[in-house]
């Protein structure tokens, strides 16, 4: 059986090139062909319901949720169980099968919408139908950009779809546009357009999600977190799930187990309605990549909600729960629909059993700097900026990794002008959010929005500021972009902001390896995209040698 592998979806892709033999992330190449599989049924799905929304036939919810759930399985360090994407791809099957019946002429439907072979041709299929089946290198350079695109927008639905909001504008172009993936027909300058009008939803999929997590717990605001330990037991919830969360906090209130935030679920701290938990303790620890030492100190169980999964150490493998996308082969996962009550009780009692966490850090981290809080300042920013107390800020928004090279990040957010503030959201704050970088007047010079998907707020903002001072282009503004990217979110997160306009962003550590050489030039040419270069060059590039 070929369990050969090529994936190139993340930053830390092997050599800067590509996974052939198995991921960084850990994924075994049996696992990575089953996503390959798992993507192209989709496809095929999708491609069957862009026919039938053409002929005015309705799709269900619970077709537009498995699409989605789908993409996100696949998103980095996500899903490595290739029992549960195995079941995904026969799920995904068994519903396009149901829909085929009503479309009458199948003659000009490409073979993924067709194809519905037996479990054991699986990994046969899924060798053929990778992303290396594609042979023009431009073209799957733009389609694998717009797959990744729709990752990371599939996953900021999801999370939308927990709170039980649902756009079908958004579900119709997500799933029309996959099935353009699959259209030979279509030239560079077409798969061009389509990458900017992906930007568009990822913006229309941002404010969805911005919009399901404002009404359920209210604006984000001003936040002092704790990041030392309590003497009780606890649970770490770490991902991006804020219904998990909740749920979580509701079933432990009164059982002596405080719950504890990790890498991007540290941003719930900010929410109001979280705060009324007592038991609702604070952050531990830092990124997602350090999780292997932090969880082992942690002593409690783990709740992973969503992707940033490293495969475990057998010391803590047991401790280690997963739920909604995610999933890791031998780790408990917590089942759960739309709209149901998880059952979390597993993990509560056997925190009760477990020692407090170990203590790796002490002090505080404030965030809370979205949209809203931030408008609620502006007066006092824009006369900040009027008097030259501020005379920059620096979009730091994106991923955290674990290579070397991601020092630079701390290096550049130590050494940048005192009269510069720092926007930033995802899990890049990481690198600088504890480096106790003051303020400027009142105003902390970094502002944290919260999670990747609040890189809407920083839109937002920019676009407010622009207002505010009366310009015709948001590029007008003393606003530069040093983005840290690593996975799929971050992708739709670029193209979003391509969308919008904006101009000149540097992307680190590296340039996406999906990116060909020719697809790189029209990216640097028509946006000025870039890639950062050593932290003395990029400061003075966007400072001045002055400085």
């Amino acid at each position: 059986m070929d369990c050969k592998m090529f994936c190139y979806q993340c930053q830390e892709t092997a050599k800067g090139t590509g996974c052939t033999v198995a991921g960084v992330c850990g994924k075994k190449a049996e696992v990575a062909k089953m996503q390959d599989l798992l993507i192209y049924v989709t496809k095929g799905l999708s491609v069957v319901t862009t026919k039938l929304r053409e002929d005015g036939v309705e799709i269900s919810r619970e077709v537009n949720h498995l699409i989605s759930v789908n993409l996100f399985s696949t998103i980095t360090n996500a899903n490595f169980d290739f029992e549960d994407l195995e079941a995904k791809v026969e799920e995904t099957l068994n519903a396009k099968e149901q829909l085929l019946k009503k479309i009458e002429n199948k003659d000009t439907l490409p073979d993924c919408a067709l194809w519905n072979g037996r479990k054991d041709q699986y990994l046969t299929k899924a060798a053929l139908v990778g992303v290396l089946s594609t042979k023009d290198e431009d073209i799957r350079s733009l389609r694998e950009l717009i797959t990744y695109g729709l990752k990371g927008l599939a996953a900021y639905s999801k999370h939308a779809n927990a709170l039980l909001k649902d756009d079908e504008d958004v579900d119709a172009f997500l799933q029309r546009t996959l099935s353009l993936t699959t259209n030979d027909s279509l030239t560079v300058d077409d798969y061009i357009a389509l990458s900017l009008e992906t930007g568009k939803y990822g913006v229309k999929g941002m404010e969805l999600l911005d919009k399901a997590n404002t009404t359920a717990y209210g604006n984000p605001e001003i936040t002092t977190v704790d990041i030392g330990v309590r003497n009780n037991p606890g649970i770490l919830i770490s991902g991006h799930d804020l219904k998990d969360l909740e749920m979580l906090l509701e079933q432990t209130k009164g059982s002596g187990v405080d719950v504890y935030t990790h890498s991007e679920m540290l941003p719930a701290h900010y929410y109001p309605f979280f705060k009324k938990y007592d038991n609702f303790a604070g952050n531990y620890g830092n990124a997602w990549w350090k999780q292997k030492e932090e969880f082992e100190s942690f002593n409690g169980p783990i709740l992973m909600t969503t992707n940033c999964i490293v495969p475990p150490s057998e010391s803590y493998k047991d401790r280690l729960f997963t739920t909604g996308a995610a999933g890791y082969p031998g780790c408990r996962h917590i089942d759960g629909q739309y709209g149901e009550t998880k059952d979390f009780s597993s993990i509560i009692e056997m925190a009760k059993k477990c020692l407090p966490p170990t203590e790796i850090e002490k002090g505080s981290i404030v965030g809370g700097f979205a949209h809203e809080q931030v408008f609620a300042l502006s007066d006092k920013i824009v006369e900040a900026v009027k008097s030259g107390k501020i005379k920059k800020f620096v979009v730091m928004a994106g991923c955290d990794g674990r290579q070397k090279s991601r020092d630079y990040y701390t290096e550049f957010a130590r050494k940048i002008p005192k009269d510069t503030v720092i926007l930033t959201a995802g899990c890049a704050k990481y690198k600088y959010n504890k480096l106790g970088l003051g303020d400027i007047d009142g105003i902390p010079r970094v502002l944290d929005a919260g999670q990747c998907n609040d890189s809407y707020s920083l839109a937002l903002i920019a676009l407010k500021l622009k207002e505010v001072f009366g310009l015709m282009d948001v590029n007008e503004l003393p606003i530069v972009y040093n983005i840290a990217w690593y996975e799929q979110k971050a992708v739709i997160v670029l193209l979003a902001l391509l969308y919008l306009g904006v101009k000149n962003i540097h992307l680190g550590p590296t340039l996406p390896a999906f990116l060909s050489e020719n697809v790189a030039k029209v990216l640097v040419e028509n946006f000025g995209i870039a890639t950062i270069s050593d932290v003395e060059s990029d400061l003075d590039l966007f400072f001045g040698k002055d400085r």
